[in-house]
Order: C-alpha cells, then structure tokens, then sequence
C-alpha cells in the first residue's frame, strides 16, 4: 500500500478538517477546474478558426503557385508549361495574370485587383462552390465576360447579366509615360469593356477587391504577351502535394517561388498561432494565480496536523514520507480539479461543433456559429501546465510540514 498517498487520500476528502480548510481547498478545486476548462475551449476556438480560414484561402489559391523569385512576371512557353505538367502529380497548370486595374460602371469607378485566368482555370473547382449569383463562365463564343467579388458588386451597384451596361477596365499603357498636366485617357491608358456573368462571395478580403476576367482579355488590356505573374496548379488525389513541390523546387531551381497553399497565406496562419500562444499564456497565468489558493489550502492543512504529523513521525515516518503526503494533497486537488475542468470543456466543445448554440452574431453564409476543434496537443500541454503550477504551488507546504519537530507537537 502506498501510506502518502492512502494519507493523502483520507485527508482530501476527510470532513473533520477544519470548515475554512474545505472552503479553501473546494474553491482551489474550483478554479483550477474553470481555469483549466476555459484554457481548453479557448484552444479549440482558435483550432476552429483556423480551420475554417485554411479552408477559405484553399477555396481561393491553388494546391500550388509558382511565381518569379525577382520580379514581377516571368515569360513562359510551350516546352515550359509542357515540363510542369508532364511533373509527376501535377492534374492542371492554370496561367494567371494579376494586377491592379480602374474599374467603371456607370458613374462610380474603384481601384479593383484584376486577376485573368486561362481556360484551364474552371477545371480545377475551386471558385465555382462559393459563387451567389449569375454563372461561372468567362467566356462565352468570342465574348468574354467577369466573376466579379460580392464587395465589388455592391460598392458600384453592378447588376449581374445586365446586356446594357458594360463594366470599363482602365490600365496605363506600357509605351507611353502619363503626362499628369495633359492627361488624355485615349492615349495614356488601355481601355477594354467587358460583361459581368456572376458574383463570388469568400471572404472580405477577396470579395472588395478581386475580379476575374479571361486570360487572353487581360493580356490584351495589359500588353503582357508571353509574360505571367503566376501559374497555379492542382495536384491529382492521391499525389503528396510537399513531394510534387519539392519536385518542382529541384527543376525550376532558385529563379522562382513555390508555395502551397498554406504558404501563400503564411502572414495570416502565422498572426493566428502567436494569438493562440499569447492566449495559452494569460490562460495559463491565471491558473498560476489560482495555485496560490492550493498553496493557502495546503499551508493551513499543515498547521492544523501538525499533531498528525508528529505522531507519524514517532512512528518512524521519514521526513520524505511527510514531504510526499502534503505534495499528493496537492496534486489530487489540482488534478481533480483540472480532470473536471477537462471533461466539461471536453463536453462544452462537442456540443458547440454538433449543435452550434454559441453563434457568431453576425449573418454569414461561410460559418453561423464559432467553429471550435479538438486537437491532442492541446490536451498535452495543459497537463503540463497543471503539472508545473502543482509541483511549484505544493513543494513549500510540502517542506514545512517534512520540517516540524515531533517534540512540540506530541
């Protein structure tokens, strides 16, 4: 039989201890078990929020792009598009130009990113799912049309499928430099005119700024030619996409840029996970201030058996036996507390992700409730914490109690 840990036990849920000793030590309890639930729910919500961005920027960007690593744009041909889709893994290469254009309509007029895609770009189903309203279609015969984003729609009230306003793209010509005192737009800009056929909603950053035109339009409007910002890829199922990026890092070499998709958002991913660690700490310092309540308990329990204590050691109880008995004290208030506090945080997060009753607060067609998800790691270093604030919050009152002398206590 383990004696400490038996001692322990008796004391913990003794009911002759001292009426302020159980107040103290069920309020310990008590914290530790909210701290501990609060520091798990709040993981998870940042868990859930970054799934749900990572989901929204892999609806926006491609499996893979491939950028310049100088420069803008870089020229491709046939044999160089050839060799990135003959690459094991790689399903589709899509060519994209991407700038920023003057966009009119009627009397209004905004700064918009003007993004022009080739035929390919369709295949590989990414923007179709978060398309609202009108068709997603670029092209249409000889007749090119734009997907343009929900935030765009509404700042210039541009009606979708409307035959009888045109939306105008303005772009500074490459040849000539603009005379700022002089400026005559039939010959400082290009000018193309185009139709609108649908509207994407995804998320704010991309709905007030993106509009998608066909490849050849945006070339015409830019005078890039053979000239690409990027091509984007997608990669078979079952492909690694890390293998296939890696692949194509070893045969394009250092001239240009290879990012996943997470990659391509790594700012973003990077800001979430600082927040969640910074919230990890305040959570955790909380629980730390809580442990001084352990502390009081366990200083107040020592106090009040110090004649048990004496009597254990005139029963040859060593000072390590004493040391261990008030430091189990602590830890089965502690961890009772944070087991409590992880089952019912545990229970709080699969009802919030099967029924959702904590909402945003907002209408939205991407998410209606605050997306929470489990992830062990969690788990493992709230242990740890409940581990390291136990052993710090347990071993003074452990070594008063292991210091009393049995002669002024028999």
């Amino acid at each position: 039989m383990n004696l400490p840990l038996y001692i322990a036990r008796r004391y913990f849920f003794s009911t002759q201890k001292k009426q302020f000793i159980n107040l103290i030590s069920m309020i310990s309890l008590m914290v530790v078990m909210v701290g501990t639930m609060s520091l798990i729910i709040a993981l998870s919500v940042f868990n859930g929020l970054e799934e749900v961005i990572k989901g929204l920027h892999h609806t926006f960007n491609a499996d893979l792009q491939i950028t310049a690593a100088k420069g803008k744009s870089f020229e491709v041909n046939p044999g160089f598009l050839h060799d990135i889709s003959s690459t094991k893994g790689v399903e589709i290469v899509s060519e994209i130009i991407e700038d920023n254009a003057l966009l009119r309509y009627r009397e209004g007029q905004m700064v918009v990113t003007l993004k022009g895609v080739s035929d390919n770009f369709k295949a590989q189903s990414r923007l179709e799912s978060a398309l609202i309203m009108g068709d997603f279609k670029l092209k249409e015969g000889k007749q090119a049309f734009a997907i343009l984003g929900r935030g765009v729609q509404l700042i210039l009230s541009i009606g979708v499928n409307n035959q009888f306003d045109d939306l105008q793209l303005w772009y500074p010509k490459r040849t000539d430099k603009v005379n700022l005192s002089n400026l005559n737009p039939d010959k400082s800009f290009n000018r193309k005119s185009i139709y609108p056929a649908g509207v994407f909603s995804l998320e704010k950053s991309y709905d007030e700024k993106y509009v998608f035109v066909p490849l050849d339009f945006m070339q015409e409007l830019l005078e890039y030619g053979n000239k690409r910002t990027s091509l984007e890829l997608k990669i078979k199922k079952g492909f690694s996409i890390d293998k296939v990026q890696y692949t194509l890092k070893e045969m394009l070499g250092n001239k240009f840029t290879i990012k996943n998709s997470d990659e391509q958002q790594a700012s973003l991913l990077r800001a979430i996970k600082i927040e969640k660690f910074f919230v990890y700490l305040t959570l955790s310092f909380i629980l730390a201030v809580a442990s001084f309540n352990i502390f009081f308990s366990l200083m107040m329990l020592v106090i009040d058996k110090k004649k048990d204590i004496g009597v254990l050691m005139a029963m040859g109880a060593s000072t390590q036996t004493i040391r261990q008995i008030f430091w189990l004290e602590g830890v089965l208030i502690a961890f009772t507390g944070a087991f409590l506090g992880l089952i019912l945080g545990t229970s709080i997060i699969l009802l919030q992700q099967h029924y959702g009753f904590v909402t945003m607060g907002t209408q939205s067609t991407l998410i209606s409730s605050y997306p929470v998800k489990l992830v062990m790691s969690d788990f493992l270093f709230t242990g740890l914490t409940i581990i390291l604030i136990t052993l710090l919050s347990s071993y003074i009152p452990a070594m008063r109690a292991s210091n009393i002398h049995i002669r002024e206590h028999l």
